[in-house]
């Protein structure tokens, strides 16, 4: 009997990265001649894993985010693991914008991977295990399929594939 194979498909983020991105930022913001005096800060909290944007208006808040984001991309951060929440007005007409960094598979993103493996009528078993999945088949052939299914679906997070064995 042939010995089975698995692979986990997992949704982490480095917060060391997240934080040496941040770091950029922070600097550019205080160099940059349109945003050096603006009043915009920016701040991180790694255990609640978010980051918040203060800005005078919503305009510079953008400008602020954009920053980040390409500070993020440089260090090889997918911006799909940042999800940016709706703006909401502070003190003095200024505004506020919180992401939170995406951390695990959810329970509803862990089922709709789980109906669409199984949808595509692959010999593989997946199973939920808290924040990640487990695909198991008996052929390696197979889960190379998996794989190449999953990297060409859109599930509004990065994943990735790890303990392939």
């Amino acid at each position: 009997m042939a010995k089975e194979s698995s692979f986990d498909v997992v949704s982490t983020v480095d917060m060391q990265e997240v934080d040496n991105a941040f770091q950029q930022a922070r600097k550019e913001l205080a160099q940059r001649y349109d945003l050096k005096d603006s009043g915009a800060e920016i701040t991180l909290d790694k255990n609640g894993r978010t980051m918040t944007v203060s800005a005078p208006a919503d305009f510079v808040a953008g400008q602020v985010i954009d920053v980040i984001g390409s500070k993020l991309i440089k260090r090889g951060i997918d911006l799909t693991a940042v999800s940016w929440g709706d703006p909401i007005a502070a003190t003095g007409g200024s505004v506020r914008r919180v992401a939170t960094i995406v951390d695990g598979i959810d329970k509803e993103t862990a089922g709709k991977i789980n109906k669409d493996i199984k949808a595509q009528k692959l010999k593989c078993k997946v199973t939920i295990e808290g924040d990640k999945l487990r695909v198991s088949s008996a052929s390696r052939d197979t889960l190379q399929e998996v794989i190449a299914f999953l990297k060409g679906q859109d599930y509004g997070q990065p994943l990735q594939y790890v303990n392939y064995r």
